[in-house]
């Protein structure tokens, strides 16, 4: 069976997280939980990735891509925003656009077209494709889609996903701001995860911990983004 590397010793030394995993990434505001979920979501070799944005206008996007070492041809985008400044923006090879994050019929429907692509062969020139491909689905963020929406219709959406995932093979990273919500709602999102990344600050920085299924733990870790990459502070 095919496992995807995460890149945090804990859970890579067991061989990964299984195809069909969902990655809860819980963290308040300024403590870099973009960076820990897109650290997430880097595909490896003969990967690919698909990122939801629905905070950041995809050209900004692609440039923070680049900066975290993300090979971006292997990168497909869905754009959730910059329609609502600049609504002639049209979709290209690698990026779909949606009016809204609100709209979540068009980000399912951009979705399809983006793996249909990758799984054709369509999306890029390399011959020797993976089979199943392994792709990952990253979400950045589920905030702004919560503040549009009801948490009982992001929860149909987020499990109509997963539920895609889970028969593709794939995995995906979802992020959510921690503050911004009751602890109602964010154990409403918890119910369809298999892992919850935390991530909190204190006087001495930011720390992190896992909690999941399958024996995926790891307790409370300083840590910092280094070349984005994600670095252990023992």
């Amino acid at each position: 069976m095919y496992k995807y590397l995460t890149g945090i010793n804990s859970v890579d030394q067991k061989g990964g997280v299984n195809p069909g995993t969902n990655i809860l990434v819980l963290a308040p505001s300024f403590s870099d939980g973009e960076q820990v979920a897109s650290f997430l979501a880097k595909p490896r070799q003969k990967e690919y990735t698909i990122i939801l944005t629905t905070e950041t206008p995809s050209e900004d996007l692609l440039d923070f891509c680049v900066t975290c070492g993300f090979d971006i041809n292997y990168l497909g985008i869905i754009d959730a925003i910059t329609r609502t400044s600049k609504s002639t923006m049209e979709d290209t090879r690698k990026v779909k656009c949606v009016g809204s994050p609100s709209d979540l019929t068009g980000m399912d429907i951009k979705f399809s077209q983006l793996t249909e692509e990758i799984m054709k062969g369509d999306f890029t020139d390399d011959p020797e494709q993976l089979f199943p491909t392994p792709i990952r689905y990253c979400i950045l963020s589920l905030t702004s889609m919560l503040m549009f929406r009801k948490v009982d219709v992001i929860y149909q959406f987020i499990h109509v996903v997963t539920s895609k995932l889970r028969k593709m093979g794939s995995i995906g990273i979802f992020l959510l701001n921690s503050e911004s919500f009751d602890q109602k709602t964010i154990a409403i999102i918890k119910q369809l995860m298999n892992v919850v990344v935390e991530i909190q600050n204190d006087d001495v920085g930011r720390k992190i911990r896992l909690q999941g299924s399958l024996g995926l733990s790891m307790n409370w870790h300083h840590f910092t983004i280094e070349d984005g990459n994600l670095v252990l502070i023992p």
